[in-house]
């Protein structure tokens, strides 16, 4: 836990906001994927950002703390099995948000747009493994990936079955 007085943010804007290119590429990651606002993008390149400095330190460490940071993120999904830390140096951004639950609905067909896979996780229409979960921006597991379906309660549910 840390001290609730030194609370730090989660996300870390562009050093220079008004280049050309990456704004271009920013407004293609939001469309693309769905995203509120920038910021929830800042914070997956932070996230990423964070993984591969790890990565970097690793390096210089033994295979043991190598390995189990390579199984972390081969059960996230980020990374397939058998991959090294050359592979976790090769992440980007689009990796994660592959893996985030609004994507996850919308690539299992289970809205028509990314925009209303977003909407059907807000409102509650979303479960994983009968457990309603209610944040666009869950990381879903590869294990998890096969359990996302409709809520039991949603009405969304019944028209699945039919």
């Amino acid at each position: 836990m840390g001290d609730p007085r030194r609370i730090h943010r989660k996300w870390r804007r562009p050093r220079h906001p008004w280049r050309r290119e990456e704004l271009q590429a920013e407004l293609d990651l939001l469309g693309r994927y769905g995203l509120r606002n920038k910021r929830e993008l800042w914070r997956a390149k932070l996230i990423v950002e964070r993984m591969r400095l790890q990565a970097r330190r690793l390096l210089a460490m033994e295979e043991g703390r190598r390995r189990s940071f390579i199984e972390r993120l081969v059960r996230m999904g980020l990374l397939q099995p058998g991959a090294t830390l050359d592979d976790v140096l090769g992440l980007t951004v689009s990796n994660l948000l592959e893996r985030r639950l609004q994507t996850v609905v919308y690539r299992k067909g289970l809205a028509k747009t990314i925009h209303q896979a977003r909407q059907l996780v807000v409102h509650g229409h979303v479960a994983i493994g009968g457990q309603v979960v209610s944040r666009p921006s869950y990381l879903v597991s590869r294990d998890e990936e096969a359990l996302v379906s409709y809520a039991p309660q949603s009405p969304f549910a019944s028209t699945q079955e039919s």
